[in-house]
């Protein structure tokens, strides 16, 4: 029997290929769920609609009105949204003082006013109940040089998730937050094809790996379920990362001229 039969999910940052978004997606769309991804490329959308019988959209996560329109289009689409799931983000490995105010300005309306856009549209979209999930990253509790805005980021939408479970819990809204740490994806690039980086990293996990897409997709699944009794909360979904440290730039040595965009 599927976990989310009878649900409508949408997907938001599920254009990148065999990005994140795409892998909760496909898990979503195999657990039962009729799914609509979007993004800001239709390419890789319409391939991968097609391929789990889905719907997609355009969608820019820093404009509202198109945010809107994509949460309404689900709406007229399907009826309802029961999931909507934030997997958007931008990698950006900056020190602080190289970081520009035209960084600053990208990063907010990426990872916290486009996320804010995103769950005030779907709020009203939810009146007989819903979960939202915000993929946040162990940084918004844990260190990495050079990767200030992203972690503020992170961290100021998780209390927003916080928010949002504690002021619509009583409209059967569940909102909490998946915090991966260095997952091998598109935004990692090809840092986790490095065995000395990779090491670096994987010494300090209890579980003695990095993580996967599919880790975090399975943690998307009982979110998004009925089994779950939980809101306002952070899952870290990071192998024990987040009871130790990621490696220092020192420490990562020779294998951090791999290092560009990561978002662990």
């Amino acid at each position: 029997m599927s976990r989310l039969g009878g649900k409508v999910a949408l997907v938001l940052g599920a254009a990148g290929v065999n990005n994140m978004g795409q892998g909760i997606a496909r898990r979503l769309a195999g657990e039962g769920a009729r799914v609509v991804v979007a993004g800001r490329h239709d390419a890789p959308l319409a391939a991968l609609a097609e391929e789990i019988g889905g719907a997609h959209l355009l969608c820019d996560i820093t404009d509202k009105a198109g945010v809107d329109a994509a949460v309404q289009a689900t709406v007229h689409k399907f009826g309802k949204v029961d999931i909507g799931v934030n997997a958007t983000g931008w990698g950006l490995m900056k020190a602080l003082t190289e970081t520009t105010e035209d960084d600053l300005d990208k990063m907010v309306g990426i990872q916290f006013k486009g996320p804010i856009f995103f769950f005030q549209a779907l709020i009203p979209a939810m009146p007989q109940g819903g979960s939202i999930i915000q993929i946040s990253s162990a940084t918004a509790s844990i260190m990495l040089e050079h990767h200030a805005a992203y972690m503020g980021t992170k961290a100021g939408i998780d209390h927003v998730i916080r928010a949002i479970a504690n002021e619509y819990g009583h409209q059967g809204i569940r909102a909490n937050s998946i915090s991966p740490g260095l997952t091998k994806t598109p935004m990692s690039g090809a840092s986790c094809d490095n065995p000395a980086f990779l090491a670096s990293f994987e010494r300090e996990y209890p579980l003695g790996r990095i993580g996967t897409i599919e880790d975090i997709a399975a943690a998307v699944v009982w979110l998004a379920s009925d089994e779950c009794f939980m809101t306002g909360e952070n899952l870290q979904v990071n192998g024990g990362l987040t009871l130790r440290r990621n490696p220092t730039f020192a420490e990562i040595g020779d294998a951090l001229s791999d290092l560009d965009h990561l978002g662990a």
